[in-house]
């Protein structure tokens, strides 16, 4: 007991990274069953969930873009959708450009990549920023970044509308709950709980993630920041990056990627329909620092879709599963180091993996987007009811 009481001591008078193991040990947040991943074995030790295909839904080929990143599905009017940021070689380059396809049968075969967003002239960047819909209009939202992403000063997002998936509108500003651009870049999905929207921005000055709220059925206008602390960090960007998040009872959960490499998930939690959130905690989930999806089942069931490991090697992809929102005691393997198709080209930052999975729960299936080796874009489709018979 006194030597506890000794390092809590210690961690009042040193600076933060003088207590990094204290702070690594698992908070009450979720993690996994003791015995859920087999960090001795390929893969974890996990085995394939029956009834899961993988489709590609777009390969680079001769005289196409040889980059893809940023991939996020959606389900609108009886259509399956796939968006994602596209580049003849590099991410984040200035010749970047939204891209989407679509498919009338549940994924199984893909139009040919269609633009939401062309090349910009000068150093603006027009990347993927997901998708959201009240079932009726399709909102294709595109984080446009003025000065380019590699200054990291920030940028702000704008939507385009559709009512059938093919014509557009022109693209305009979302508003936050002044009436004025909200001053940042979206996060790819939007979850919808108890009749009100939630997601993040990434904030200016930099990029520092805040949870927002919204009671506009379409998340275009009234948005709102929720009450929420940022550990300290090296500026422009927050520790916290690229959450997503998942309902557990009366709380949300928003997990994100920690940029200051722990290897594990960090979590923050929202009793008050995001009006406030916890101080974002170390959680006992291990990640590969990328962004991540989660969400919850019909059922109620919450699940992350991740690369549980403690390194930076995006592989495998796996979906974890908890009733209770704390513990997550079944896990999947998506894709493993087995299934990885090979790196074709060079291009800044490519590197082998399976690269930030966005989901979305349709009426049959639990689509997962992501890219191979930031080149191919694929989609697993799960039947809802292969996680329902486990």
């Amino acid at each position: 007991m006194q030597m506890l009481e000794r390092l809590f001591a210690l961690c009042l008078i040193l600076p933060l990274f003088a207590c990094t193991q204290l702070q690594d040990r698992p908070s009450a947040l979720h993690a996994p069953a003791a015995d859920l991943f087999d960090t001795s074995s390929p893969d974890l030790g996990l085995s394939p969930l029956p009834g899961a295909e993988t489709i590609t839904v777009f390969r680079p080929g001769p005289g196409t873009d040889q980059f893809s990143n940023g991939a996020v599905p959606i389900a609108f009017k009886g259509r399956v959708f796939v968006q994602w940021q596209s580049s003849a070689r590099d991410e984040d380059a200035p010749d970047t450009w939204v891209a989407y396809s679509i498919s009338a049968d549940n994924g199984d075969h893909w139009s040919a990549p269609r633009p939401l967003t062309t090349p910009s002239d000068g150093e603006e960047i027009r990347s993927s920023g997901g998708w959201w819909t009240d079932g009726e209009t399709l909102v294709a939202f595109l984080n446009v970044w003025p000065e380019g992403f590699h200054k990291r000063t920030g940028g702000y997002t704008a939507y385009r509308l559709s009512q059938d998936g093919e014509t557009w509108t022109e693209p305009r500003p979302v508003l936050g709950a002044d009436g004025t651009p909200v001053n940042g870049v979206i996060e790819q999905d939007p979850h919808l709980y108890d009749g009100r929207l939630h997601t993040a921005f990434h904030v200016r000055p930099g990029i520092r993630a805040r949870p927002f709220y919204t009671d506009d059925p379409l998340g275009l206008t009234g948005w709102q920041a929720g009450a929420f602390e940022n550990l300290p960090s090296d500026p422009p960007m927050s520790r916290e990056l690229e959450p997503s998040l998942f309902q557990r009872g009366d709380c949300l959960v928003m997990v994100f990627r920690d940029q200051a490499s722990s290897f594990r998930q960090l979590a923050s939690e929202s009793c008050d329909r995001g009006k406030s959130w916890s101080r974002p905690q170390l959680t006992g989930m291990a990640d590969a620092r990328t962004k991540q999806s989660a969400g919850n089942l019909p059922d109620g069931t919450a699940f992350l879709v991740h690369a549980p490991n403690d390194d930076k090697l995006r592989i495998p992809l796996v979906l974890s599963l908890s009733e209770d929102g704390h513990i997550f005691d079944r896990a999947f393997l998506l894709r493993g180091a087995d299934d990885l198709q090979p790196l074709r080209t060079e291009g800044l930052y490519k590197r082998p993996g399976y690269h930030y999975p966005k989901s979305w729960v349709a009426s049959e299936y639990l689509f997962i987007a992501y890219t191979a080796n930031k080149e191919d874009v694929d989609l697993t489709r799960i039947p809802l009811s292969a996680l329902e018979a486990r």
